[in-house]
Parts: structure tokens; C-alpha cells; sequence
């Protein structure tokens, strides 16, 4: 068989090549665009079926250097820090901590399921967390964390392998299944968005805007900063024993500088930089899917297979019956319904993604762009990982 290895800036071209697929596919056929699903996920599902037939096949198998899928995952949440004003956070600080403990019960569930029906076929119930939260709510970043610790302190044999090709499952599962889901409740009640009646967007993001080369100077420039100084705070919060995505840090202090800027009435460049945070997701979440072993999930036994297919369901019931009605069974309540989705089953740029084609199509949902990012990468994975510890150590 044929290695065939892309190095970063190979990488970087396919999966802009992969984006321009989806985005093709999505305007010919009428019901990818009627379901919402987001271009990276139509034409990054795409390459990786073309990849598991040469793999099967004997032919070749493409693999590619993922650092610059690094890079624009972090520059996008960065771009996501700066959109987060506190006279919004103000707004939907009651909904944060709604959408929270929202999704704690989801990762308690689905815990609950994978370890209760591993058992059932007569697994161990450890391996069931890695059909759990662990590859779900966790994504391919706790999935290799948790996998080791799993097979060298708990006598796991598989856990990593498991918990990756589950988290593979999760990824494009859950960037399929938001938008028609959402799209339902949309269509039935009529809902659609109220940003400029509830005054959410200042004066001057309503108005349009005319992106000129010097303000996307000034959009990367901020970026760059951010990124960089972001760089340090990693290290602090590992010093305190506390594990935070790499991106964190970034993302935080592009927080910071937003408001402080806003106290001083200083201009930031919202539109510039929301266009390069937007290309960023879409070049990432294009890598992302690009990466999937799909051979992984045609090997999976029997018993995978029908936990994660249980999942599935479990998570489409939770969504759009306790989800939506809980937040409020509005427009805001939808976006955020198929975020949850995304970020329930794959990962928090799936939710972003899944929220950002619901905006493209039905308009704007600011509140749901700051509540779900920030319980999505800050909040869940901490509350994630000390629930997986306790289950782990109560079926030791």
C-alpha cells in the first residue's frame, strides 16, 4: 500500500479544495441545504470515503501533517473571544448557566449508557465510557487523553482505539444531525431571529459595513496578538492543576482586549475579524473531517455499534425535546438546540458550524455565539473530566 503524506501547506490546500466541494454539492442538491449541513462536513465526509476505499483497496492511504488544523482552530475561537462583550454576557448570564448544567446531565446520560450497556453485552463497563462523554462530549482531545489512562491505570485493553473511533463517529454525527433538528422547530412555529429587536447588535454593527484591506490588517493584527499573549496563560493554568484546551488562552484574552476597548470606546475591527474567524472554521472543521479513519468504524464490533447508535437517538430526543423547550422554545432556543448537537457529539467548532449555517439561512443569534462557546470550550470539559474520574474510581 502507498503512504501518501501532505505536509502542512499541502494540507492546507485540499482542504480548502474539500470546503469549495461541500459548498458545491450544498447549492446542487436541494436537501443538503435544506438540512443545514455545514460544507466542511458534505465534502470533508467526501475525501474520507474516497480515502477508506484506497485504504481498502490496498491502493494507498492519505494521511496529512494536521498543524495548520491546530492554527485555524485557534484562531478561530480567538475571533470568537473578541465577539464576547460583558453587556451581553449580562443578557444571558441566566442562560449560561442553563445551558450548563444542561449539558452536565448530558454527559451524567451518556456516561450512564455507555458504561449500563456495556455491561449488557457483557463489557467492561470502563470501556463503556469511551462510548460515553469521553469520545462525545470530550471529542478526539480527551479521547487520547483519557484512552492511555485508561489502559495503563485501569487495565483498559482498547480504550484508546475505542474511544477515538467513537469520537470519529461523533464528529460527523453530530454536524449532521443539529441543523434538520433545529430546522423542524424553526419551520412548525415560525420562528426567526429578533437580534435588532432586542437590541443586541450596537448601532454600528447594523448598519453594513465596508471591509477595507487596512481594517483586516488591523483584524490580524489583533488576532496575532491575542494568539500570542494567549500562549502564556496556558502554562499558568496548568501550574494550578487545571488541564484547559490550548486555545483557551487565546480566546481569553481576545475577551479581555475586546472590553477593554469597548471601555475606552476604541473601535475593533468585529466584521474583519469575524470574516478570518469564519474562514478559520471552515479550513478546520474541512482538516478535521478530512482526518477520519472511516475503516476504524467498518471494523467496530457489534455492541459499538448499537451504544452508539443508542447515543444517537438519545441525543436527538434530549436536544430537541428537553433542550429547546428548557432554553426558551425560540428562535435563540433552536441555534442553540443544534449547537448542543454538535458539541453534545463531536466537538465545540461542530456547534459553531451547525449554528453558523442556521444563521447564514434564518439570521442572526448573537446570544447563542457567546453562551455556547463559552460553555462548549471553557465550563464542559472541566465538569466532563471530574465526572469521568468519579465514575471511574466508583467502577474500579
Amino acid at each position: 500500500m502507498t503512504a501518501i503524506k501532505l505536509d502542512m501547506f499541502q494540507a492546507g490546500a485540499v482542504a480548502a479544495l474539500v470546503y469549495c466541494l461541500g459548498r458545491f454539492l450544498i447549492h446542487k442538491v436541494p436537501i443538503l441545504n435544506k438540512y443545514c449541513i455545514p460544507a466542511p462536513v458534505v465534502g470533508g465526509i467526501i475525501f474520507s470515503i474516497v480515502n477508506l476505499i484506497l485504504h481498502s483497496t490496498g491502493v494507498a492511504e492519505i494521511s496529512f501533517d494536521s498543524t495548520l488544523q491546530t492554527v485555524f482552530m485557534t484562531i478561530f475561537f480567538c475571533t470568537v473571544g473578541f465577539t464576547a462583550c460583558f453587556s451581553l454576557l449580562r443578557k444571558g448570564g441566566l442562560q449560561v448557566l442553563v445551558f450548563l448544567v444542561l449539558a452536565i446531565v448530558m454527559v451524567i446520560s451518556q456516561d450512564l449508557i455507555g458504561s449500563g450497556m456495556a455491561s449488557v453485552f457483557g463489557l467492561d463497563p470502563k470501556l463503556g465510557l469511551c462510548m460515553g462523554s469521553i469520545p462525545l462530549v470530550g471529542g478526539h482531545g480527551t479521547s487520547g487523553a483519557f484512552g492511555p489512562l485508561l489502559e495503563n491505570d485501569f487495565g483498559v485493553a482498547g480504550a484508546t482505539t475505542v474511544a477515538i473511533a467513537a469520537a470519529t463517529y461523533g464528529l460527523v454525527a453530530g454536524g449532521v444531525m443539529g441543523g434538520p433538528i433545529a430546522r423542524r422547530r424553526i419551520m412548525k412555529l415560525q420562528l426567526h431571529s429578533t437580534a435588532k429587536k432586542e437590541n443586541i447588535y450596537d448601532q454600528q454593527a447594523e448598519k453594513a459595513v465596508t471591509i477595507d484591506p487596512q481594517r483586516f490588517v488591523n483584524a490580524s493584527l489583533f488576532i496575532a496578538v491575542a494568539i500570542g499573549a494567549g500562549t502564556l496563560l496556558v502554562p499558568l493554568f496548568k501550574s494550578w492543576h487545571i488541564t484547559v484546551p490550548g486555545y483557551m488562552g487565546a480566546m481569553l484574552v481576545a475577551v479581555a482586549i475586546r472590553n477593554i476597548f469597548d471601555g475606552m470606546k476604541k473601535d475593533v475591527p468585529m466584521p474583519e475579524i469575524d470574516s478570518l474567524g469564519n474562514l478559520s472554521l471552515q479550513l478546520f472543521l474541512a482538516m478535521a473531517l478530512m482526518g477520519l479513519q472511516l475503516w476504524q468504524l467498518a471494523a467496530l464490533a457489534v455492541p459499538m455499534i448499537v451504544i452508539l447508535l443508542v447515543q444517537t437517538i438519545w441525543m436527538a430526543l434530549y436536544a430537541n425535546f428537553a433542550v429547546f423547550n428548557i432554553l426558551g422554545r425560540d428562535y435563540e432556543a433552536a441555534a442553540m438546540t443544534t449547537a448542543f448537537c454538535g458539541f453534545g457529539m463531536g466537538a465545540t467548532p461542530n456547534a459553531m458550524a451547525n449554528m453558523g449555517v442556521l444563521a447564514d439561512k434564518y439570521g442572526p443569534c448573537p446570544r447563542a455565539y457567546f453562551i455556547v462557546p463559552l460553555v462548549g470550550s471553557l465550563f464542559i470539559d472541566m465538569f466532563n473530566s471530574t465526572i469521568l474520574l468519579a465514575l471511574l474510581n466508583i467502577l474500579h
